[in-house]
């Protein structure tokens, strides 16, 4: 399994990074998670230099795709180019946006009908791309789903996670980076926001 996290210009380092590093706690055999960018190299928002390790091209064709949110999200939608390279379909590929992710997917035509979790600041262009926005931290419909705040990416991640590989190997990944002493908490916070949706 192929997952790959877009990442442009501006990133935040939390939704990326945190997804990267929960998804590669799963160790079995053709299980790979990539960042993917417009670019070899992407700056985040707060300075940090990341390099691709994949196309936007071949991100398209991953089995999970997590868009990240940052900085510039709204120079990317107006970006025709850059956006005709965003080939998703959620009829074979698991989609999932963080925060300003969404008004990615919602100007893709993705979330059409379909509510998103987004962050506050980016609430208002979802809501104007015609996108209901929820007041929760995770909403997945099919192979479609939002998470709104830098700390849900955890939620995407073990989503993915629990789609491609199953619930207890989800419940093990966020088990692993949870606090010490408060890992079950953590647990069970985590399932009780994905599970509906599984």
């Amino acid at each position: 399994m192929h997952i790959a996290i877009v990442s442009f210009e501006g990133f935040n380092e939390l939704d990326s990074l945190i997804a990267l590093g929960i998804l590669n706690r799963i160790k079995t055999p053709g299980w790979r998670v990539s960042i993917a960018s417009p670019t070899a190299q992407v700056r985040s928002m707060n300075g940090l230099l990341m390099e691709a390790q994949i196309s936007l091209q071949e991100a398209c064709t991953a089995d999970a795709v997590i868009v990240g949110s940052g900085s510039r999200t709204r120079e990317v939608v107006e970006d025709a180019e850059l956006m005709a390279q965003l080939q998703f379909d959620p009829a074979r590929q698991l989609l999932a946006a963080q925060c300003s992710g969404a008004l990615i997917l919602a100007k893709l035509g993705l979330l059409h009908g379909v509510p998103a979790c987004t962050d506050v600041t980016t609430k208002p262009w979802v809501v104007a791309a015609g996108v209901d926005v929820l007041n929760q931290a995770f909403f997945a419909k099919g192979n479609l789903a939002t998470a709104g705040g830098c700390l849900a990416s955890q939620y995407l991640a073990a989503w993915v996670i629990a789609r491609l590989a199953g619930t207890e190997a989800a419940i093990s990944a966020i088990d692993y980076v949870a606090p010490v002493g408060e890992k079950e908490e953590y647990v069970a916070r985590t399932m009780k926001n994905i599970s509906p949706y599984l």
